[in-house]
């Protein structure tokens, strides 16, 4: 089980498709497609905001730090991911499979914040578009962004720090991909009490609240749209909040389909589920950051004549 003489745990086994050989290699050949895509993708869209002076906007400012985001979030985890598909039964040191945790979890509540961040922006474009130079000056947006990074830090280094406090007695065993949180939680063989409603006020913190940010802001955002007399003005007016809105869709769509799904009580069923699961945290770990870039050029004339 990897323990030392004072029966500490030293390592995981990360089992994700072992019992699914011939997926293993179709998704190896996925997975590495995609990142590849990710790195390309982000990379080209950071580029071109920050040689564009005409996209050294706000709007852009948060859309280059998404790109980022993406970047180190699959970075974090898709090697990973890719070297479990080469093993049977893939070995992480205790510590590096923290590291792994703090990273994915920080990077993921940063970007649930930053949608929020993002959704704000807009609102102020479109529903005070006179005063958003005023509003969302540099001494404004920068900071927005600093802060969501801060919580997403510190929201991970509470939630790995009370994971790391934690006995984990015999088993040992890993069944995901990389070292997600909720299922090292149930490998640990103590009270996690304390790890629950930690859980339950980051969710709220970095989750709910974003959501209501976002919510809210496409409510009045929507309310003035329907208020501009002309059908081009309407067309204008949505186009600059259709890609946002889409990445919303998607990322917070995957997030409650991965975690609000019934869970099958047949073996049968529960060998099913694995795969189901399997490509769910696939979906939202790497197709997201992959659409990303695509979504954001596709829909925006401004980025596409940048990229030209």
């Amino acid at each position: 089980m990897g323990r030392t003489n004072d029966s500490m745990l030293t390592e995981f086994v990360l089992v994700g498709l072992s019992e699914h050989p011939k997926l293993q290699t179709v998704f190896f050949v996925l997975v590495l497609c995609m990142y590849l895509m990710i790195l390309l993708g982000n990379g080209v869209l950071i580029s071109v905001i920050m040689y564009d002076s005409h996209l050294h906007t706000p709007m852009y400012f948060f859309l280059c730090n998404l790109s980022f985001l993406d970047i180190c979030y699959t970075s974090s985890s898709v090697p990973l991911i890719l070297d479990s598909f080469l093993t049977v039964r893939k070995m992480v040191s205790f510590s590096g499979c923290m590291v792994q945790m703090f990273l994915s979890f920080a990077m993921g509540a940063t970007e649930c914040v930053l949608l929020g961040m993002m959704a704000l922006d807009r609102y102020v474009a479109i529903c005070y578009p006179l005063r958003y130079p005023i509003i969302m000056r540099k001494g404004a947006y920068v900071p927005m962004a600093v802060g969501a990074w801060v919580a997403g830090i510190v929201d991970s280094v509470v939630q790995t720090s009370l994971t790391m406090q934690l006995p984990f007695c015999a088993n040992n065993v890993i069944n995901h991909f990389i070292c997600e949180i909720l299922a090292i939680l149930k490998l640990a063989c103590a009270d996690i009490s304390i790890n629950v409603i930690s859980m339950a006020g980051s969710n709220l913190i970095v989750l709910v609240i974003p959501l209501l940010v976002i919510s809210i802001s496409y409510i009045f955002i929507v309310a003035t749209i329907l208020r501009i007399p002309s059908t081009e003005g309407k067309r204008k007016a949505f186009s600059t909040c259709s890609a946002h809105l889409t990445v919303v869709l998607i990322f917070y769509g995957t997030i409650f389909f991965m975690y609000a799904k019934p869970k099958s009580k047949s073996s049968i069923g529960t060998n099913n589920q694995d795969i189901i699961e399997a490509l769910i945290s696939l979906f939202y770990g790497v197709m997201t950051p992959m659409l990303n870039p695509l979504i954001y050029s596709l829909r925006n004339k401004d980025v596409k004549a940048a990229m030209k």
